[in-house]
């Protein structure tokens, strides 16, 4: 100390100490202002650029206001160090929140781009944010004169007992890494597992992955189990796809005739109900003679799985009104009980019409 604490130097260091947290305040308002006419263009950098000084200016307009303080002060040499030491290492840590929370968005932002849905996997966000917390901290521990040697060291040393410690843990982790660089699954893809499980994959972590069943409910599924399991993704390589629906006509019926109108009524589902594809051209395939029908299947497009239900529900409701006023007959099955007496009811076979043709084979 070089001479006596006086109210003079109490007087400088308070009116630092007041301007750092002025201008400090003063960068607020002008930042905030600035992130609202940010936010109105095009370009994504400027709103980065006003995100980073917003949080950064105002803590370092404040740890320079101390740090004038400091100065006005009678203080040793070695306090004055620390003093100075310590604000540092406070703005590097406000600037290394800010750039972890920064390029975290960023990659939240590139993987939301890559995937179209709002939900997004966190894995790598969190990869990120860790990392670049990690190498901040390091950071400030050298320039706090902490030698982070022996740090790295131990680390290595210890990593094998982390990792055997933390096994399922890595496991689930590097799963999710695998799943997302092969492009098997990503956020928004409706799959269904061999296990049953099935629904839109809300999000994949660095440990679960998250599916939404349509019936809103959650199901956590592992990393590792979803990466080591049978599974079938409806969204990929297209999220378009065919669903067939099963229908059957009498046997007195007109097969061109319900052709035609088949048809004509999967033409009209497919253009007026939201979700169908409306360029898809539906087909008729006949495939069986049943017991009591001639079973065929139509094959109508859908955009997506989960609008199958709405396009199978609006056809069947159509189609049964338009064979109703075509005279179209959907027959049900039929059996004769024939009863013997003293003895047990006979139940012959249910015969088609084919069955009734007399054997010539002999």
């Amino acid at each position: 100390m070089n001479h006596a604490l006086t109210p003079h130097d109490v007087i400088v260091a308070g009116i630092a100490v007041a301007a750092g947290l002025a201008a400090a305040l003063a960068l607020r308002v002008i930042l905030r202002r600035l992130a609202v006419r940010a936010a109105r263009t095009r370009w994504g950098g400027d709103d980065i650029i006003v995100d980073v000084l917003r949080t950064l200016a105002p803590w370092s307009a404040v740890a320079i206001g101390l740090a004038a303080a400091a100065a006005a002060l009678p203080l040793t040499h070695r306090v004055g160090h620390n003093v100075n030491q310590v604000l540092t290492a406070l703005v590097m840590l406000t600037a290394t929140f800010t750039a972890a929370r920064v390029i975290s968005g960023l990659v939240q932002s590139v993987a939301q781009s890559r995937s179209g849905v709002a939900g997004s996997a966190t894995i790598f966000v969190n990869i990120t944010r860790i990392a670049v917390l990690a190498m901040g901290f390091l950071v400030i521990l050298q320039t706090l004169g902490i030698s982070i040697a022996p740090l790295l060291t131990a680390l290595g040393v210890g990593g094998l007992a982390i990792a055997l410690a933390l096994k399922d843990t890595l496991a689930n982790l590097f799963a999710g890494v695998h799943i997302l660089v092969s492009k098997t699954v990503h956020p928004g893809d409706y799959i269904r597992l061999s296990s049953g499980e099935e629904g839109y994959v809300r999000d994949i972590n660095w440990r679960i992955t998250v599916v939404e069943q349509l019936n809103n409910n959650l199901v956590i599924i592992p990393n590792a189990k979803l990466a080591g399991t049978n599974m079938t993704n409806f969204s990929r390589p297209e999220q378009k796809l065919s669903v067939t629906v099963q229908v059957g006509v009498g046997y007195d019926s007109d097969l061109e005739h319900v052709e035609r109108v088949s048809v004509e009524v999967a033409e009209t589902v497919m253009k007026d109900v939201a979700g169908a594809v409306p360029d898809h051209e539906p087909a008729i395939r006949f495939h069986t003679f049943g017991d009591s029908r001639i079973g065929f299947t139509v094959i109508l497009g859908v955009g997506e799985f989960s609008d199958k239900y709405r396009i199978k529900h609006e056809f069947i409701k159509r189609l049964h009104q338009r064979y109703r006023a075509e005279g179209i007959r959907i027959p049900s099955p039929a059996r004769t009980v024939a009863l013997q007496q003293g003895g047990d009811p006979v139940i012959p076979h249910p015969r088609t019409p084919l069955d009734t043709a007399p054997d010539r084979t002999g």
